[in-house]
């Protein structure tokens, strides 16, 4: 016979958990955590609350948490004027609460109060410090100075190839409405939990080592709740983001969330969806511009080519007309020139001939002249000539003694034994030196 077993109905278990709850812990509790997400609703809030390890910021209690609306009012006001700032997700508070367990809703905590002096969080402050670290290191918009090409089409992906966000990126981004083409390729990282960051940042590495050039990378992540984001809100990451070459894309956030990768990255969006719609925006604008470009090409190459026919047209019906009349100008200037021409000749000839004329009459008379002056100079040389003729000096009682041909100026130069000739008037005498 089987052993009997005692079976009880939820409701019963459930019943019995609620009892436990009421009577073990009747009293309300300061309760310190972060709020991970809050929703209102029909002037309720809904919580869930989260307590991170501080090491790994890896949630590591979590329960939700619910404010009825007379108590919600209250506290929603006094800690938006206390704080400044109003309660969402992401902010550590400090707050009032008792355990309730319902039979139908089970566990949860009712709120009773929050102390607005526990302003932000330990995720919120860490936050701000990153951020703060950022700037000060100069590093905070390095990304977002970078020029995302208007032709980025290679596009590198950091995502988990079973994502749905994934999937609905690549769909969105080649089947797009015009047709236009991109290339991607998958560097495949882990997208929640501890090893994020690390898992993103060999992902960086490996692009930047590629071989491949990529025009930009896209960082996008499926569904998730406001926790998940955590992985991206870490210094390391975000130095690494911000220091790459080349522009990166984040498509990693909900409507209401925003993480510090998002604030760095060069475009921000808050889905897979609109990161391709954003890539598909880009390439369509400069689809636009080159198509605009070429038609304004060909319109100004047409009416170009226009008016070049116009003006050829033009130029075909006036050249004859042009023609006669240049041929006329030219040919009553080249008459005009003629009746000038002839009488200047005409003068310019009977000139030059009374010119040659005067010339020739100077040059009869310079030639008379000169052939008088060289008769009269002849004269006087032939007279000084006949003056000068020994034979003349001879005649009148002189004589010349001649030695070897040469006429005897000089005595002392003659020797014993030179034979002279000595000439006169009427013969010559032949004589011997005898004595120096």
């Amino acid at each position: 016979m089987a052993q009997e077993r005692d079976i009880y109905r939820l409701s019963d278990v459930n019943g019995f958990v609620h009892d436990i709850i009421r009577l073990e812990l009747p009293d309300s509790y300061w309760i310190e955590a972060e709020i991970a997400e809050l929703n209102e609703r029909g002037g309720h809030c809904y919580l869930t609350l989260i307590e991170k390890d501080d090491n790994s910021n890896t949630p590591i209690a979590r329960a939700g948490a619910r404010c009825w609306r007379n108590v919600w009012t209250v506290v929603k006001s006094h800690f938006e004027r206390m704080t400044g700032t109003p309660m969402r997700a992401g902010i550590k508070v400090l707050l009032m609460a008792h355990a309730e367990f319902h039979e139908a809703y089970g566990f949860s905590w009712i709120i009773t109060d929050i102390d607005p002096t526990y302003t932000l969080g330990d995720l919120a402050r860490r936050r701000k410090e990153i951020i703060e670290r950022l700037k000060a290191d100069g590093v905070f918009d390095l990304n977002k100075q970078l020029d995302l090409s208007p032709f980025t089409q290679r596009i590198a992906v950091i995502s988990s190839e079973t994502a749905a966000g994934y999937g609905d990126f690549i769909n969105q981004l080649h089947h797009n409405s015009r047709h236009l083409r991109f290339t991607t390729h998958l560097f495949p990282a882990i997208m929640q939990g501890e090893q994020v960051e690390q898992s993103v940042i060999q992902a960086l590495n490996d692009i930047n080592d590629s071989e491949l050039e990529y025009d930009a990378v896209v960082i996008i992540r499926g569904g998730g709740s406001a926790v998940d984001l955590s992985g991206f809100d870490t210094l390391s990451l975000a130095e690494n983001v911000a220091n790459f070459p080349i522009p990166i894309i984040t498509g990693i956030g909900h409507e209401r969330d925003e993480s510090i990768l998002d604030l760095i990255a060069h475009s921000p969006v808050k889905t897979p969806t609109a990161a391709a719609e954003l890539l598909i925006n880009n390439l369509e604008q400069t689809w636009d511009i080159v198509a605009k470009a070429e038609s304004d090409i060909i319109r100004l190459v047409q009416q170009r080519m226009e008016y070049e026919r116009l003006r050829l047209v033009n130029l075909v019906n006036t050249l004859p007309h042009a023609t006669r009349r240049m041929l006329e100008r030219q040919s009553t200037h080249i008459a005009q020139l003629s009746a000038r021409m002839l009488p200047a000749i005409r003068q310019q000839f009977a000139t030059q001939q009374h010119h040659l004329a005067m010339i020739q009459t100077q040059m009869s008379n310079a030639v008379h002249q000169r052939m008088e002056k060289e008769r009269h100079r002849l004269t006087l040389l032939e007279q000084q000539t006949k003056a000068l003729d020994p034979q003349q000096l001879l005649k009148r009682g002189y004589s010349i003694t001649i030695h070897n041909g040469h006429a005897v100026k000089d005595a002392t130069k003659l020797q014993q034994g030179d034979i002279l000739v000595t000439r006169t008037a009427k013969g010559a005498v032949t004589s011997v030196v005898k004595t120096e």
